[in-house]
């Protein structure tokens, strides 16, 4: 299938997960935010929630400093 990521268009297999695709990103689940197709997925909710060709996401990553 054919999503689009923070822009950018990736082929994954079918019926991934979103927690799948942080993994597959190498991002750390703990200082992520995920957006999919314009509405927020809450982190408990990413084992569940499968992606489908078409989907739109976007990640964004907190970042410390000071």
């Amino acid at each position: 299938m054919e999503i689009i990521v923070n822009g950018e268009t990736r082929q994954l297999e079918e019926g991934i997960t979103v927690l799948t695709l942080l993994n597959l990103l190498a991002l750390d689940p703990a200082r992520v935010a995920v957006e999919l197709d314009r509405l927020i997925v809450r982190a408990p909710e990413w084992p569940e929630t499968r992606l489908h060709d078409g989907s739109r996401i976007e990640v964004v990553q907190f970042v410390g400093g000071g």
